[in-house]
């Protein structure tokens, strides 16, 4: 009969250690607390819910005319946003670790078609957008992009992430119909109501109505991928709806299924730009204006939703974003990208808070929706077929839950008090996060200063507040001289 050993000690086991993934460790999936899948759901998220941009950005671009009378076809326009987001989406997730989408941005592309372009040609106000990029990118690498960010009190932090909240529900709210402008708003105490004469009425609105309330419950139970599945239903219905009752009235994006899948790029205006010529055609003084205006609403639009989105996913630590240089850094080329491909100013989308509600921590989302951005090159009638009403829900949910941020600001402190309120009024208001910031800065400033504590407003937010009174009054004080 054999008999066991007993003269080593008894040991257990040791515990095998964990293999992280090369992608896992580059991207630090586990150390934020995510998995690959909701990574890949939040990526996927992000780009339902923006995706309607390369659609959209054609439309505004393509609606003006430069000064010598040339329109910019879809086609061109098309590719330019898709080409410009997806590179600068991946270049976020590969350079700045977040899960921040970038893309032709709404409201500064107004800016280039309808104020810029009818003064130059369209080379030389890509020209200008080139020019906006660089500035912002030497601000990143010099560091003074970064100190602005930090020297804001974190207060009024939290108040622009809590207004960026009240806009992205807005939005969300406008898009799908739920809440309409008013016909004879000029002559009206009610700018807006809801619906079409004050009620809900049409099948589009019922899809919203399906898809938001479907994911509040998803949401409410803790359903992995609940947005994402909120939005693939909603869009079944959608197409299935149009397709028996020809519905009309979806706004830029009907629910239908396209005849053709592939479609060729069109290339011709990368690289097409003019960088000074605008100086010439449509005078210093007023090319300095258009620069200025683009700079500051791309620094601090991007700012705010940088901040928000950042906190939303766990990434700010002490007050401060993590990686918040290098995501500046991307921010900046996104605008120099923008101009370069012959789109818009590229910068950080508010509908990067649906990716992140779906999971999202990484830059490994961020790849995905570029990735997706740069498949829709190839595949953009696809892009076509998701009504706002099937993405809009992503937008009111999540702004609802930024919202919870109000518990944070001292509301008790009548210096933060009032600053605090204008900015998240005037975010949404106004539909600017440029002015509900320059808003709440110069009120900040001002009560600071009319109390005695110029010192504790520090020389940067001094210039701050200088410079936001100076974009309040900049087309009163041009217009006079």
């Amino acid at each position: 009969m054999t008999q066991l050993r007993t003269d080593r000690p008894h040991t257990s086991p040791e515990p095998v250690p964990h293999k992280v993934s090369v992608v896992d460790k580059f991207f630090k999936i586990s150390f934020r607390g995510s998995t690959f899948g909701r990574e890949v759901r939040g990526g996927v998220t992000t780009f339902v819910a923006m995706c309607y941009i390369v659609l959209l950005n054609p439309l505004i671009l393509g609606a003006s005319a430069d000064i010598t009378g040339a329109h910019l076809s879809t086609q061109q326009v098309t590719t330019a946003t898709a080409l410009a987001a997806g590179i600068t989406t991946i270049l976020m997730g590969l350079v700045g670790n977040a899960p921040l989408a970038l893309a032709a941005g709404l409201g500064v592309n107004g800016v280039v078609a309808f104020q810029m372009a009818p003064t130059m040609t369209w080379a030389q106000a890509f020209g200008l957008v080139v020019l906006e990029g660089v500035c912002i990118v030497l601000m990143a690498v010099s560091g003074v992009r970064e100190r602005i960010i930090n020297a804001i009190p974190t207060p009024l932090k939290i108040a622009i992430t809590v207004g960026i909240g009240l806009y992205i529900a807005l939005v969300g709210l406008v898009s799908s119909g739920f809440v309409t402008r008013t016909p004879d708003a000029a002559h009206s105490t009610v700018p807006v109501r809801m619906g079409i004469g004050g009620h809900l009425v049409g099948w589009p609105i019922a899809i919203f109505c399906v898809g938001l309330l479907l994911m509040i419950v998803l949401i409410s139970r803790a359903v992995p991928g609940a947005v994402l599945i909120s939005i693939l239903v909603a869009t079944v219905l959608a197409v299935i709806v149009n397709s028996v009752f020809h519905v009309q009235g979806w706004g830029l994006v009907s629910p239908n299924l396209p005849e053709h899948i592939v479609a060729s790029p069109d290339f011709s205006l990368l690289g097409h730009i003019d960088l000074f010529g605008g100086f010439g055609s449509a005078g210093v003084t007023t090319a300095i204006v258009f620069l200025f205006t683009l700079v500051l609403s791309g620094f601090f639009d991007a700012m705010g939703t940088i901040t928000s989105v950042s906190a939303e996913a766990g990434l700010v630590k002490d007050g401060r974003v993590e990686g918040m240089g290098r995501i500046l850094l991307v921010d900046g080329i996104g605008a120099f990208a923008g101009g370069f491909t012959g789109s818009a100013p590229n910068t950080v989308f508010l509908e990067s808070a649906a990716g992140v509600g779906e999971g999202a921590r990484t830059g490994l989302a961020s790849v995905v929706t570029g990735a997706l951005f740069t498949a829709t090159l190839f595949f953009t009638p696809l892009a076509a077929v998701v009504p706002a009403q099937a993405a809009a829900p992503a937008l009111v949910v999540i702004g609802g839950m930024m919202m919870a941020q109000c518990r944070r600001i001292p509301w008790e402190d009548l210096d933060f008090a009032i600053p605090v309120f204008l900015t998240i009024a005037l975010i949404p208001f106004t539909y600017s996060i440029t002015n509900g910031i320059g808003a709440g800065l110069v009120a900040y400033v001002l009560i600071r200063v009319c109390k005695g504590k110029v010192r504790e407003v520090g020389w940067l937010l001094g210039i701050l507040a200088v410079v936001f009174t100076a974009y309040f009054a900049i087309e009163g004080v041009t217009s006079w001289f």
